[in-house]
């Protein structure tokens, strides 16, 4: 049986959703965006700040479900702009050192009108 993950130390789902859900040894994250946990607004107006939050925000759901980034088997990623692809990378890949597989494809629009966003599949 799924069992639904929540933590203070992230956002508050915008939606009917949870932050994330553990089934079956592995621990399935919600989308994160830069929404800064503390005052539930966007900061950050950089694909750099925004980029560390959301990493921010995935390693506290993870931690809180009992896994962590580097168990990430898994991530898919959403730029609002192909062109902050490398600058996305070069925070990406301080933080999923493991280089767990990954789809990063732009998007039109994200909520919030946030830069990106992340979801992560990994092991418990």
């Amino acid at each position: 049986m799924a069992e639904k993950v929540y933590t203070k130390n992230a956002p508050d789902a915008i939606g009917p959703y949870s932050q994330a859900v553990k089934a079956n040894g592995f621990v399935f994250t919600s989308g994160q965006i830069a929404i800064n946990p503390a005052t539930g607004n966007v900061e950050a107006d950089t694909i750099e700040g925004q980029t560390e939050q959301v990493m921010k925000n995935l390693k506290a759901v993870l931690e809180e479900a009992g896994s962590s980034l580097e168990k990430a088997v898994k991530t898919v990623c959403f730029l609002a702009d192909m062109n902050d692809f490398g600058k996305f990378n070069e925070i990406y890949g301080q933080y999923f050192t493991e280089k767990p597989a990954r789809s990063c494809v732009a998007v039109k629009t994200l909520p919030k009108n946030v830069l990106c966003e992340v979801e992560v599949i990994a092991e418990l």
